[in-house]
């Protein structure tokens, strides 16, 4: 009885504690693309780059054909931050991760390759 107690007090406390954590979801807007900008007050702005995009991919494209264009015009910020549909797509140097909320974790989606291309994980062959 006493295990039980302590495992219900552990499990309320756990679920109050992620209740606290801040959990920035990203808006759905059917086939919209967008460039997230976190505002000096630390809310987001979110800025429509594309519309009738159709998969998240084509719209990571986007955001990275955006950060190449940034980056030769002498942009010294090398990592980028979008939405899509309620995701969060994250533009680093790795690459391509995913998120569903801006705090929260992130997945890898896609990875650089030895020359700057974007592919899906496990999809080049190792070096020789």
């Amino acid at each position: 009885m006493r295990v039980l107690t302590l495992a219900a007090v552990s499990v309320l406390a756990a679920t109050c504690l992620t209740g606290c954590q801040k959990a920035t979801k990203a808006p759905f807007e059917q086939g919209v693309c967008m460039h997230v900008v976190e505002n000096q007050d630390g809310t987001l702005k979110f800025n429509p780059v594309a519309n009738n995009i159709d998969t998240l991919e084509l719209c990571a494209a986007t955001l990275e054909g955006m950060r190449v264009r940034f980056v030769r015009l002498g942009s010294p910020s090398r990592e980028l931050t979008g939405a899509y549909q309620g995701k969060f797509i994250f533009v680093q140097k790795e690459g391509i991760y995913l998120g569903d909320t801006y705090e929260g974790a992130r997945f890898m989606s896609l990875v650089r390759t030895g020359d700057g291309r974007l592919a899906v994980p496990g999809a080049m062959p190792p070096a020789q």
